[in-house]
């Protein structure tokens, strides 16, 4: 959780977020039990109004690029302003599942 929790709170700084969902995927898989490696970022700022998408996830792998540079194999983020949230009904895309490695 204390990966998860530095996420979260570094983006809460940065952003000021309408809306902020940090979600630990590592369970997902092939990786130890407890493992913080693979994160879903769901952040709908108005920092992002105007910005297109490689832009904003510039911004957020700007804001978290100790997290990258370490421990953090994947991050898959959905980064929106808050018209594209309400127009979407709060809705993001399902992670596909892993095809990273056999999780038997």
């Amino acid at each position: 959780m204390i990966q998860q929790q530095r996420i979260t709170e570094k983006l809460e700084q940065h952003f000021d977020p309408v809306h902020l969902e940090v979600e630990n995927e590592s369970h997902m898989h092939n990786v130890p039990p407890g493992s913080e490696s693979h994160f879903k970022v769901t952040l709908v700022s108005e920092a992002f109004t105007g910005q297109k998408l490689v832009a904003r996830h510039r911004m957020v792998n700007q804001v978290l690029s100790e997290e990258l540079a370490g421990s953090i194999h994947a991050l898959a983020l959905h980064t929106l302003d808050p018209e594209q949230w309400f127009e979407r009904a709060g809705k993001v895309p399902d992670s596909p599942p892993c095809h990273g490695g056999d999780k038997s």
